[in-house]
Formats: C-alpha cells, sequence, structure tokens
C-alpha cells in the first residue's frame, strides 16, 4: 500500500512539473523579459527620482539654454517638459552636446531622450528610435549683406567654383550640400550655429545653410549689420524631389516602451492650441506645425 502512495505521490509530481514547465513555455525568453525591463527601467527611474536627463545642441529656436531666465528652453525641451510631466516626471535636466554627438551619447547613456528637434532620417531611424514629427520646416542660407556671391540655393553653390557653404557637424545640411554636388573640400563644418555665423561674418564661407528659423533666429540675435538672409531662396532638390526636414524626438532602441509611451501623450498635445502658445514664441507658425508624413514613412525614405 505504501509503495503504491509513493507510485502516486511521485506521479502528481510529475504532472506538476509538465504544467510548470508548459506554463513556462508560454513566456517570453529570458531575453526579452530583460529588454522589456530595460524599456521600462528608464521612464520608472525618471518617475521616481523626479527628473530626466536630456541632450540638447544649443541651437536656436529648437533647444538653447537662455542665460536670461538660466533655463533649457527652446521648441524641444518646452514640448518635452509638457509631456513628461503628462508621464510623471516634473523636471528636465539638459545636458549640452555637439549635435554630432547627440545620437552617441544617448547610446552612451549620457542623457535619455534627445530634445534638439533633430530631423527623422533614414539613417538615423537604424540607431535610435524617433517619436512622431513635432514639425516640418525649409532651408534657408546665411551671407554676408549684398550676397556676393549670389547664392540662392544649394545648386548655386555647386555651380560657382570658388563658392564656400558652412554647414554644423552631424547636421542634415553636410548631407544636403554633398547630394547636391558641393565637393567636399567647399564645405566647412561648425561645431554650432553660432560658430557658423562667425564663419560667414568673417568672410571664412560665403554662405550658411541651416534651417530657415535657425538662420531667422541667428540674425535677429546678431549685432553685426554684416549679415542677412539670402532672398529668394530654394530648397533642395534631392533625387528629383524637393526637401523639407521633419523634427522629432530621440530614443534608445532599447526604450521602445518609453518611446511609446510618449509618443501617446504627443499625439494629444501636437496641433491643439496649447501646442501652437508653447512653441509660437520661438516663430513657429502653422505652416511648420502643419506635419503630414509619418514617422515610418521618414524612415522609410
Amino acid at each position: 500500500m505504501t509503495t503504491l502512495i509513493n507510485r502516486w505521490a511521485v506521479a502528481a509530481l510529475l504532472a506538476a512539473g509538465f504544467l510548470v514547465l508548459a506554463a513556462c513555455s508560454k513566456e517570453e525568453p529570458a531575453g526579452a523579459r530583460q529588454a522589456d525591463a530595460a524599456e521600462a527601467g528608464t521612464l520608472e527611474k525618471a518617475r521616481k527620482s523626479g527628473r530626466i536627463r536630456i541632450g540638447y545642441a544649443n541651437e536656436a529656436p529648437f533647444a538653447y539654454f537662455d542665460s536670461g531666465s538660466n533655463r533649457l528652453t527652446g521648441e524641444s525641451p518646452e514640448i518635452a517638459r509638457v509631456i513628461l510631466g503628462q508621464l510623471g516626471v516634473p523636471e528636465v535636466e539638459g545636458v549640452l552636446t555637439e549635435f554630432g554627438a547627440l545620437i552617441p551619447g544617448l547610446q552612451a547613456g549620457r542623457f535619455d531622450l534627445i530634445a534638439a528637434g533633430m530631423y527623422i532620417l533614414p539613417k538615423r531611424c537604424e540607431q535610435v528610435i524617433f517619436s512622431n514629427p513635432s514639425y516640418t520646416i525649409g532651408q534657408a542660407f546665411l551671407v554676408r549683406v549684398g550676397n556676393p556671391k549670389n547664392l540662392h540655393a544649394y545648386a548655386d553653390v555647386a555651380a560657382s567654383s570658388d563658392a564656400t557653404i558652412g554647414v554644423v557637424a552631424g547636421a542634415v545640411e553636410r548631407e544636403y550640400a554633398r547630394k547636391s554636388g558641393i565637393p567636399d573640400d567647399r564645405v566647412v563644418v561648425f561645431p554650432n550655429p553660432p560658430s557658423a555665423l562667425a564663419g560667414v561674418e568673417s568672410a571664412r564661407v560665403d554662405a550658411f545653410a541651416a534651417t530657415s528659423l535657425t538662420v531667422q533666429t541667428l540674425l535677429s540675435r546678431s549685432q553685426d549689420a554684416k549679415v542677412e538672409r539670402a532672398t529668394p531662396f530654394s530648397d533642395p532638390v534631392i533625387d528629383g524631389k524637393p526637401i523639407r526636414g521633419y523634427g522629432a524626438f530621440a530614443f534608445r532602441k532599447t526604450d521602445a516602451q518609453f518611446a511609446k509611451r510618449f509618443n501617446a501623450e504627443l499625439a494629444k498635445f501636437i496641433g491643439t492650441p496649447e501646442h501652437f502658445k508653447v512653441v509660437g514664441e520661438f516663430g513657429f507658425s502653422q505652416g511648420e506645425l502643419a506635419v503630414e508624413k509619418s514617422t515610418d514613412e521618414l524612415c522609410r525614405g
């Protein structure tokens, strides 16, 4: 009888083991569970501490430090404050970084979110997760007064054998110049827009290429009457298509859940009167906020 009871006990234990194994077989692999924990970790950690670090490149009006108010501000940081506040993170801490080092800095964990008005580009989509676009914008040239070389488009620079153009390191304008046929030896790379402005003022370059709002903001702050915006101006045509930029926030590839939650709140905010109130003071018009393309479209190129 005892032997029979023992046999039944062994059978029960084996059955229980099979049930446990079956349950485990329905779970995600350990690697996937770890990835989920990492994704939730960035946002949860920020919620617990009450703050999060955001990377920016000091390019007004998109993201810059205002010494007068002692505040990180601009289109991207101000929107980030609103969205992160909705997610339970009341404070943002800015980490100033050269534009070309923003994605490596994000990947290295120097900060947890890029809020710099960064364009969504296919090559960047391979490295980071982008939010929905928050604006769309065209290009402009900053030139010396009188526009001595008569530069009104990237094609004009390419056609003039001695014309030079300035771009910011890591910015999309470098690629626009190359695809427009401007040789590398006639492109000067600057660390940031203020240094590029100085390059135009000192005649180191004949034009500085940037977004129309970047150029307009530089002009409004420049005390030097030597520079002006090139008018008229034609946006670059790449592969037969006129180009416009679409700016967004960027997250690490391991922060998919964080990006998803941020995007959900961002979708409720973009296009509202509150949104326009937040960014209107930085020179954004309804035209720049009328975004018609999705992140998926832009990542596909």
